[in-house]
Order: structure tokens, then sequence, then C-alpha cells
């Protein structure tokens, strides 16, 4: 009687240890990203670092599916099949913001621009694209007294004659200009970070609209939970009037609350028009901007016609320019 041995053959044995050290990253990959998926879909982040964190969700989704295709391309199938699936969890919340709307194009037109203009972005570039477009009101954050000067020496003051301005030093100063009448808002909310013009646009051909420049301190260290209470802050749709808020929300549409506040009754124009993936800040600086968090918001009655993002030289900030459309008989 005799007894055969199994002998692994040269190499087998030394290439186990690399497979279950690929096998222990790759699950532990999917899931961090599974964790993220979760916080992102269920709003669960709190605190800083979190909270900034949102913000890259979209890449998120992209490392899923890139992980998602190393690994069938390895047949690491059941690995693989749970990378899928959280593929498809981010894909669900990032992909419809890159998805335009049916319709949007019939109504009165409002055609609304904000940039923040860092307290030195070009004055010249802002009244040029405020001519390009006609636009009927510009919301302007991080509005210092010398900027505007220099806004209305490029031609602003002929162009948006009319306007509700509380510049600063620093990066608290906030204004609206309009090229319609505009009377200021008082009461309508309480600001919390910098200052947050309201005001009351009136229409030429009747009708009103009221527009608030916004402008929350960033989700930084201790200033996070003054963020959550500015955004909570800022005054609901209404079935009264036609709402439009703009500005930098230092918030993504990855943060629970910006999505409640668009639960209020707001739409994103830029998710509306296909163009809620493309990012606004930091631009300027070596790396391209990043993250989407510049935004113009609108009541859900109104139209979304196209979204623009325009680089505004020395600013940090991308101005955005959305063409909106107001119902008939509520503007």
């Amino acid at each position: 009687m005799s007894v055969t041995a199994k002998v692994d053959r040269p190499g087998v044995a030394a290439r186990r240890p690399v497979r279950r050290r690929r096998r222990w990253l790759s699950w532990t990959l999917v899931a961090l990203l599974a964790l993220w998926a979760l916080v992102r879909v269920l709003g669960l982040e709190t605190g800083s670092f979190p909270t900034q964190l949102m913000t890259l969700t979209p890449y998120a989704a992209g490392a899923a599916l890139l992980l998602t295709l190393v690994l069938a391309a390895r047949r690491a199938w059941p690995v693989a099949a749970a990378s899928l699936l959280v593929c498809v969890l981010l894909g669900a919340v990032v992909l419809p913001r890159a998805l335009p709307a049916p319709g949007g194009s019939a109504g009165v037109p409002l055609r609304v621009l904000t940039v923040n203009l860092f307290g030195r972005g070009d004055a010249a570039t802002v009244a040029g694209l405020v001519r390009r477009h006609d636009v009927d009101v510009l919301s302007v954050l991080e509005l210092t007294p010398g900027a505007v000067e220099r806004l209305d020496a490029a031609g602003l003051r002929e162009l948006l004659p009319y306007r509700v301005l509380q510049p600063e030093y620093g990066a608290t100063g906030s204004g609206l200009y309009a090229a319609h009448p505009l009377t200021e808002l008082t009461g309508l909310f309480t600001p919390i970070g910098h200052n947050m013009p309201a005001a009351t646009l009136s229409l030429p051909r009747g009708g009103s609209v009221q527009v608030v420049a916004v402008h929350p301190n960033p989700p930084l260290g201790r200033m996070t939970a003054e963020w959550y209470a500015s955004l909570a802050a800022l005054p609901p749709a209404s079935p009264d009037h036609i709402r439009v808020l703009a500005g930098d929300f230092n918030a993504s549409l990855d943060h629970r609350a910006l999505r409640d506040l668009l639960g209020r009754g707001y739409l994103d124009a830029a998710a509306e028009a296909g163009k809620g993936l493309v990012p606004t800040w930091p631009n300027g600086r070596r790396l391209p901007p990043l993250i989407t968090i510049d935004h113009v918001l609108a009541d859900r009655r109104v139209g979304v016609a196209g979204v623009e993002v325009y680089d505004v030289p020395g600013t940090d900030h991308r101005a955005v320019f959305a063409d909106l459309r107001l119902p008939a008989g509520k503007s």
C-alpha cells in the first residue's frame, strides 16, 4: 500500500498570501465605499470632516465603478457583486443631476447670475457676463466696498442700476444688483453667517420675484453647527411668491442640509439643466475645481431653460448663470 502526498506546484504556495491580501484589500475598499453610500443615502453625516467629505460623493461613485470593473476583470465575483451594489447606490444619487429634466423653456424669462468675488474677482468679466446674458438679477458674495467701485467702473451701474448692497471688508459683504426695481426685504429670515440681503424684484410686465443672496459660513470646525443653522434658517418656498436663492451655499447636493432646503419647495437649477456635476470651487489654483457649492435654487414651479458655469479671474469660485422661466400668473 502506497500513500501519495499532495505537493503544491512551485510558486502556488507563495501566491496564496498575495491573493489573501488582495481579497482583504478588496473587501475593505468595498466596505468603506458601502459605508460612504449608507451615510450619503440616509443623510447621516455629522461633524466637520464627514460633512466636508460628502462633497466628494461623485468621486466616490466613480471609484466604486472603477473598483467594480477591476474586480470583474479579476473574476473576483463575490466582492465584485458587492462593489456593483455600492456603485448602483452611489450612482442613483449622483447621476440624476447630470441628466436634464424635460421641458422648462416655457414661461416668463428671469436670468440670474451669481458669483462669489472673493473680494477681488475681475469686475470686467462679471460685467461682460451680465451684458452677454442680459441678466435680470445678479447675486454677489464676498462683496467689498472696493469691489462695488470696480463693478461700477466696469459698467455695472448702467447695466444693473438697481441694487440692495451690504458690502463689507473681508468675506462678510454681499449684494443684489438688478435691471429692474428692487425693494429690500427685511424680516424674511434671520441671516446666520455672512450678510444675506433679500429683495423683491419688480418685473417689467407686472408681478415680482423675491431674491436672496445666500452665503453661510463653511462647515469648518466649530462653524459646522452654524452652517447647519444657517441653511435651516433660509426661507421656504411660498405659495404666494416666487423665490430664488442664489449664491455660495458652501454646500453640495450630497449634503443633507441642502437637500432638506430643497425639500422645502425648491429645485436646483443646475441639476434640472443636467449641469449639477459641474464643479464651481476651488478655481484658479493648481488643482482644477473639484466640488459644486455655488447654486441657484428656485421655486419648484419655475422652469429651467439652461445653466452655464463660467471662470472669473481673481476669485476661487466660478460664476453660475441660470436662465429661468417663471410660471404664468405666479410672478
